[in-house]
């Protein structure tokens, strides 16, 4: 089993909301990843998403694009944020780490570092180096049934995302296979575009319950505590990215880490609120 279960339940017990903040590896230095990562438990984070950098991603905005291009360019590639996921568990057993990416960089992992075991390299590896759980943004649940078995088989879960747009039938495809929690894209569109619709988002959750029994969180939107507090309300964890990556980007390597915990901080008072 991965950290990530018992982390919603241990929430639950004590009537939290789960806080998850996103950054994308290797932003905005090659190194600052793990200290980033431990700035954002001390601000409250319980579950942390890791981008992995791709030069191709078809779900984010400009702002992680960007992000991702940078990173890209300083050299991060799936090797580099296992090494960030490793580093990171040196000082933390405890907090869940999620991978979030695409499909090509898992693929090119496996290809290149081939096992003779027939076992997928990439899931071994990130599961030796501390990951719970991979958010594959165009795995489609109805094709990767044994990937999923897989992961599991190596105590990792496999976390899907469903959309305002999605149907019913794509809901039960999900929870046939999801496990952790499933991520809620509050908009229709990329990352950090639009203006988040709190009422549709309390409208559609309940729906997602009827089919899912695994914790949902809500992202794509959320920008500030009242938003978080508002969603908190109702969902059971709220994710942050985009917000993020504006504020830790044009700042000193020195600034990184506090300006991501001193933001989490008031994220983590209103949702506790």
């Amino acid at each position: 089993m991965s950290r990530i279960a018992p982390t919603f339940a241990n929430l639950k017990t004590q009537g939290k909301k789960a806080l998850i903040p996103y950054v994308t590896a290797g932003f905005p230095f090659a190194d600052v990843t793990p200290e980033l990562m431990h700035a954002f438990v001390a601000g409250g984070a319980d579950v942390i998403e890791l981008g992995v950098p791709f030069s191709d991603p078809s779900a984010d905005g400009p702002v992680i694009q960007k992000a991702g291009d940078k990173a890209l360019a300083l050299g991060i590639g799936m090797v580099q944020v296992l090494d960030m996921v490793r580093a990171f568990r040196t000082r933390d057993a405890t907090t869940p780490v999620v991978l979030m990416g695409y499909a090509n960089p898992v693929e090119r992992y496996n290809q290149k570092h081939d096992r003779q075991d027939g076992k997928s390299a990439f899931v071994v590896d990130a599961a030796q180096a501390g990951v719970d759980g991979v958010l594959i943004v165009d795995y489609p649940p109805e094709e990767c049934e044994g990937f999923a078995a897989e992961l599991k088989s190596h105590g990792l879960d496999l976390i899907f995302l469903l959309a305002p747009t999605s149907t019913d039938e794509r809901m039960q495809q999900v929870a046939r296979v999801a496990s952790g929690y499933v991520y809620y894209v509050s908009l229709k569109g990329v990352t950090g575009a639009g203006t988040l619709d709190t009422a549709a988002v309390e409208t559609m959750l309940p729906r997602i319950r009827r089919h899912v029994n695994v914790p949902v969180g809500v992202g794509f939107g959320i920008r500030d505590a009242a938003t978080a507090r508002t969603i908190g309300k109702v969902a059971d964890a709220v994710v942050i990215g985009s917000k993020i990556i504006q504020l830790i980007d044009e700042q000193s390597r020195d600034q990184v880490a506090p300006v991501a915990q001193s933001f989490l901080r008031e994220i983590r008072t209103a949702l506790d609120s």
